[in-house]
């Protein structure tokens, strides 16, 4: 793991203040590990804000978020506003005379009244190495692009979206088969002790926030489903890392006879050679046969990925020869 503290003269503290009323505002399970790491050095928030219960599963039933069911089970207030810029939510948070507000992954715009609330601020966790990566999805657009490393990122937040000037950060190398459910947990274990020394840092006066540099800006939209669709016209290096990046969600997802297939497993396969015969000019998502027990399938660039693992919805999931005899599959068909 490499790590690297940057600081500059640059807005910095210059005097002791202590750090006693946090407020902590995060969702999913990704911030749960910096919430318990706040508890963990004595540092429990005076409230946790969260997304309110929403339905989910087979039964439709409302259902917490994992920050709220952490902090519930360890004994700490919860608030569950639907919009945080409602006053009567931003009047309760006044109320309680927050020093700090920590934030990670929450998914709700801060209005400009509650970014002045808090006397340092508010703090937040980022999963990249910002300025590359702003956005809903650093983590999945990292594995995506074939990044070699990436990290956290903790930041004095400001009107714009991830654009505030960074406090301390820790970089991390991406592993060559690592899927972005691995990496986040990973990074939401680093995330959660660099939040700890910024706050210490903060309160002793020592950090120095830097403004991100203008150059090397990247931003990474929100997924959604459709976003996990495969694109055959990318290289098969491509299509592998966006599997690496999709899972465990929205999945990478192919069509086939009208119906989709989700991609569970694959490799890049070397396409020296004609697979079974097939013309080397076999267009994007052409099956090619099977090589090596892999479903060999044209991709761009003249490529070929070798898928290992497919799943029908609703199915289980089945190896590649398993898979290519029970749909009688045909070399020449296509995936779409």
């Amino acid at each position: 793991m490499l790590s690297g503290h940057v600081f500059s003269p640059v807005l910095s503290f210059a005097r002791r203040s202590a750090i006693d009323r946090i407020v902590f505002f995060g969702t999913p399970e990704f911030a749960v590990p910096t919430l318990a790491a706040l508890v963990g050095a004595g540092r429990a928030p005076v409230r946790v804000v969260t997304q309110p219960a929403r339905r989910a599963g087979r039964g439709q039933q409302p259902q917490d978020p994992p920050v709220a069911r952490w902090a519930r089970e360890h004994g700490l207030p919860v608030m569950q506003p639907e919009r945080v810029r409602d006053p009567a939510f931003l009047e309760e948070v006044a109320a309680l005379n927050p020093d700090v507000a920590v934030v990670v992954a929450f998914g709700q715009i801060f209005p400009r009244a509650l970014l002045d609330l808090p006397r340092h601020g508010c703090v937040n966790l980022h999963a990249s190495l910002l300025p590359r990566w702003r956005g809903a999805s650093p983590i999945q657009a990292a594995v995506a692009a074939g990044d070699a490393r990436t990290g956290v990122s903790t930041m004095l937040m400001e009107a714009g979206l991830d654009t505030g000037p960074i406090l301390l950060e820790e970089a991390m190398a991406i592993g060559p088969r690592e899927t972005a459910g691995e990496l986040a947990r990973r990074l939401a274990d680093a995330g959660g002790a660099l939040m700890v020394r910024t706050l210490q840092e903060l309160e002793r006066g020592t950090l120095a926030p830097r403004p991100q540099p203008p150059a090397g800006a990247t931003y990474a939209p929100r997924l959604t489903r459709e976003s996990g669709r495969v694109d055959w016209s990318l290289t098969a290096l491509e299509i592998h890392r966006r599997l690496r990046a999709y899972t465990p969600w929205p999945g990478l997802t192919a069509g086939l006879r009208g119906a989709p297939v989700k991609i569970m497993a694959a490799a890049v396969l070397d396409a020296a050679g004609d697979a079974v015969g097939v013309p080397g000019n076999a267009g994007p998502g052409t099956y090619l046969g099977l090589r090596e027990g892999l479903l060999a399938v044209a991709c761009g660039g003249d490529t070929l990925l070798g898928v290992a693992e497919l799943q029908r919805p609703g199915k289980r999931a089945l190896r590649a020869p398993d898979f290519a005899n029970g749909e009688r599959l045909q070399v020449g068909e296509r995936f779409s």
